[in-house]
């Protein structure tokens, strides 16, 4: 059975509103890092005005395939990365590089209580839509800034993005297998963690600092970088280098200070084990009807474990390749040993934990009655988050917001279109191809 809509309200309690509720942010940011922080913060119940350029808005839109297909079944020119990002928001089609169109987003600005952008730092300057200019109008408003590299330092111009920085940044000399082994040498992540963290610490920033601005009436500007977010996640990692002098080389899938904690091979195929302490361990040993690997002194404890993790991991293999992962995996789970499938995509779209967190969402779209998603992780007790608005096409919102927020009466809306500062509303999108 699917599971329940995760938020819906029943007739007997209307939902509370949700957190950020009455809070406007106007987001001047493209590609992942700036939109993944404005669209958890529209799930969180912000209001976000998406400032589109008219010819062809957020650069992802056109990242593809795939693309969203219609209901006749045709590709569109909705792409899948756009709308893993752009959730819950009101897209508005304006060209800021005219006087006019400035004018408007620092209208808009007015009536903000967050601006967040990720231009090369001076760029918005040459439109009054800097934050010392802005601050002058709007001492209240949170600005938030994403770069690659910071708006200081030596590399403060150049452009950053994930893969770049994953290099530059070393997460990409810890990922991957060593350069003996098969298949050896660095590796990106599969997702951009470098703009994904980024996103998560700009969200946690811009919460902070508006607590600030209803504390002291003050607003503030965060600098924010990806490079400087990547050096910051590299975690424990950054911590036994600095802690220790030795740079940790790549391991694949195992872990520098624990074992067994790696992919491990049965007969049919690779799953993943977490031995997290040396209990866990002497019943994994037990589950594998070895218990003389338990009391081995080289394996007893788990320093001992790591500085003979390569005999460890050919003592254990040689046992589990004698029957599947599945048969494996039902008896370490069993046994409380941490352990889990290598699943693809569509195994952990088809999985009972997904369906039962609700994990999967579909919402209406323009060009499709069920568009799937993926909700917000965030489970509030008392304010459910229950996403209702797809991520817009360009331009959907321009004039109902610029109407509503600045007054601007039709006659005025249709002139600026005209000139190509504002889009058409609704634009039919180029399809691929």
């Amino acid at each position: 059975m699917p599971a329940e809509p995760r938020g819906a309200a029943t007739d007997s309690a209307p939902a509370a509103p949700l957190p950020l509720a009455g809070v406007r942010v106007l987001d001047l940011s493209r590609v992942l890092a700036g939109p993944w922080a404005t669209q958890l913060l529209a799930d969180l119940g912000a209001e976000v005005l998406k400032i589109e350029h008219p010819a062809g808005g957020d650069d992802t839109r056109r990242w593809g395939p795939p693309f969203l297909r219609d209901r006749e079944g045709r590709p569109s020119g909705e792409s899948a990365y756009y709308l893993a990002a752009n959730r819950g928001k009101r897209s508005l089609a304006i060209d800021f590089s005219t006087p006019e169109g400035a004018g408007l987003v620092r209208a808009l600005a007015a009536h903000c209580d967050v601006l967040i952008e990720n231009y090369r730092p001076g760029t918005l300057a040459r439109h009054g839509l800097d934050p010392a200019t802005l601050a002058r109008e709007h001492p209240r408003l949170v600005y938030c800034s994403i770069t690659g590299y910071g708006q200081s330092g030596p590399h403060a111009q150049r452009p950053g993005y994930d893969a770049v920085i994953q290099a530059e940044a070393g997460l990409m000399s810890l990922t991957g297998e060593p350069d003996h082994r098969p298949g050896g040498g660095p590796q990106k992540v599969g997702v951009a963690v470098a703009d994904l963290m980024t996103g998560m610490y700009a969200a946690c920033g811009i919460l902070a600092a508006l607590r600030h601005a209803e504390r002291s009436g003050q607003g503030q500007h965060i600098d924010l970088a990806l490079f400087d977010v990547q050096v910051a996640a590299l975690a424990n990692q950054a911590m036994s280098y600095l802690v220790g002098g030795e740079v940790p080389e790549r391991m694949g899938n195992a872990h520098p200070s624990i074992a067994p904690y790696q992919s491990v091979r049965a007969a049919d195929r690779p799953f993943m084990l977490a031995v997290g302490n040396d209990a866990q361990f002497r019943r994994l040993c037990e589950t594998l009807a070895q218990p003389a690997l338990a009391s081995d002194p080289r394996f007893a404890t788990n320093p001992s474990r790591v500085a003979h993790r390569e005999a460890l991991i050919e003592a254990l293999e040689a046992r589990l390749r004698t029957r599947t992962a599945a048969h494996w995996l039902a008896r370490l789970a069993a046994a409380g040993v941490p352990c889990a499938a290598v699943n693809t995509l569509d195994e952990v779209f088809a999985s009972e934990q997904v369906r039962a967190r609700g994990l999967l969402q579909h919402l209406a779209h323009p060009l499709h009655e069920a568009l799937p998603t993926v909700p917000s992780p965030i489970r509030f007790s008392a304010t459910p988050i229950d996403p209702r608005r797809a991520p817009p096409r360009l331009g959907a919102d321009t004039r109902e917001v610029l109407a509503t927020l600045l007054g601007l009466d039709p006659p005025t809306l249709d002139e600026l279109q005209s000139r190509g500062i504002l889009g058409p509303g609704n634009p039919d999108p180029p399809r691929p191809g």
